[in-house]
């Protein structure tokens, strides 16, 4: 997979992907990640990128013709003109693990990063396929929101960790909260392991951790109840615990 983001501060990616899981991604093959500055797109000696926005207020606006320039440049190293586009955006989708999960399926993507007051309303009209917000905040630009997607997408391509299974049961991967996770010692401080993870009964273990996650889910965020099927009896365990 190759993910080219399109920004205005190429820099600020060298620490987070000189290390941990994309990494290790990059160095076996298993993705590309390339980096482009909006800049080097622009057409006057000093390289403006911005403009005031029509019709006044506070603010600049970022330009399209460099933002459209460097897209097309990021897809014609691929040769890939149907790459997703996602424009990020505070007013964008809030981004979830489903949408890191289409994005994987992809062999490119492309990320351009918002800055200022925003981005010229073409360039969300005729060049993004989406619009992806990280969460209900504003950011001072677009390249932390893009390294929250990226290391997203890459964990989930396959072969990136180390067991296919280990992406299977985190949170929100299906829809819920992910279960607690204990390991040794047994006791600590007077806290022990609940009994039923060191009985060896691997149903009663799978029905204790989908109880857990369901427990954790309706405490911390009932809404995601909403979004997925629930039996009688698990209706029931969250009745008991409400």
């Amino acid at each position: 997979m190759r993910i080219d983001i399109l920004c205005l501060f190429p820099e600020m990616f060298a620490s987070p992907f000189s290390h941990s899981i994309v990494k290790r991604a990059e160095g076996r093959g298993l993705v590309e990640v390339a980096t482009h500055n909006i800049r080097d797109f622009a057409h006057d000696r000093h390289a403006t990128v911005d403009d005031s926005p029509y019709g006044g207020g506070a603010g600049m606006v970022l330009k399209p013709e460099p933002v459209f320039e460097a897209v097309e440049h990021a897809q014609s190293l691929t040769g890939t003109v149907h790459s997703p586009v996602i424009l990020l955006s505070p007013r964008g989708r809030l981004f979830t693990q489903q949408i890191a999960a289409e994005l994987a399926l992809h062999p490119q993507i492309v990320l351009i990063c918002g800055h200022y007051e925003g981005v010229d309303e073409r360039v969300t009209e005729h060049l993004a396929t989406d619009e992806v917000s990280i969460g209900d905040y504003v950011l001072t630009g677009g390249e932390i929101a893009a390294m929250v997607v990226v290391d997203a997408v890459v964990r989930l391509l396959p072969g990136v960790l180390g067991s296919e299974e280990s992406t299977g049961d985190e949170s929100h991967t299906r829809g819920l909260l992910e279960y607690p996770h204990y390991t040794r010692p047994e006791q600590f401080r007077g806290w022990d392991v609940p009994p039923v993870l060191l009985s060896g009964n691997h149903g009663e273990i799978a029905a204790w951790r989908r109880r857990q996650s369901l427990l954790k889910t309706a405490a911390r965020r009932p809404d995601l109840l909403n979004r997925v099927t629930l039996s009688d009896k698990e209706r029931a365990w969250i009745s008991e615990r409400s």
